[in-house]
């Protein structure tokens, strides 16, 4: 059974995640990064393959998802970044899409040898095992709440194709996901980036980012602990 205390425990470890651009080297803070003017159109490539890599490869889980896609909407809105926002959405509700598609076809073709693999620099059980914990207990709704978990939005995808959920069905749900998180994040970033006490308390913002993922998780956990004490 997940733990939702332990889950939050290991998601807020500032070495397993990254919680605001305080505890970010330069080259993985969005706030440093993706105001390097020397980046130019090249910002648009450069946020695309993140997203991608963190949604599709096993070995991004690391990478700075929901702060960089808050930190983009509002270098939009300060004019920092000089694509449109539409463009950038587009773009990113696309890879982000792909990406899930691309962990879940890993999960098909590898199978139960996942479980097997061993640990590596970029490669953690306890990563498979907590994506896997998650997956059976939000089932299909899992594909969209794990968009808002660091780590376990790079592997649930990868265990939906491991247990074979059926491929429209995962579909159906990527496309949501990818359209709440991908889009509904840098839009969210975008608004509040006009406001300038959000501007300079960036680091609180993506605490409280992080915060806000694991509300959805806490309701679900409440209501199926309700049917529990029902039955």
């Amino acid at each position: 059974m997940l733990d939702l205390s332990s889950l939050l425990s290991t998601f807020s470890n500032p070495g397993v995640m990254p919680l605001g651009a305080a505890f970010l080297p330069d080259w993985l803070n969005p706030a440093v990064f993706l105001n390097n003017p020397a980046l130019g159109p090249w910002v648009l490539l450069l946020v695309c393959g993140i997203v991608f890599a963190e949604t599709g490869l096993l070995v991004g889980f690391f990478l700075p998802g929901d702060s960089m896609l808050f930190t983009v909407g509002m270098l939009i809105a300060t004019g920092t970044i000089h694509i449109p926002l539409w463009v950038f959405c587009l773009a990113i509700f696309v890879c982000a899409f792909i990406g899930d598609q691309t962990g879940y076809i890993i999960g098909r073709k590898t199978g139960p040898a996942l479980f097997k693999r061993e640990d590596s620099r970029f490669f953690s059980q306890s990563n498979v095992q907590k994506a896997h914990e998650f997956f059976e207990r939000f089932g299909g709704r899992a594909v969209i709440l794990a968009r808002f978990v660091p780590v376990v939005r790079t592997f649930v995808p990868v265990i939906a194709g491991v247990a074979e959920m059926k491929r429209s069905t995962f579909v159906a749900f990527n496309l949501i996901g990818a359209a709440l998180w991908g889009i509904g994040v840098t839009l969210l970033g975008y608004w509040l980036g006009q406001i300038d006490w959000i501007e300079h308390n960036i680091d609180l913002i993506f605490i409280l980012i992080v915060l806000l993922s694991v509300i959805p998780i806490g309701v679900e956990l409440l209501r199926a602990r309700k049917g529990v004490v029902k039955k």
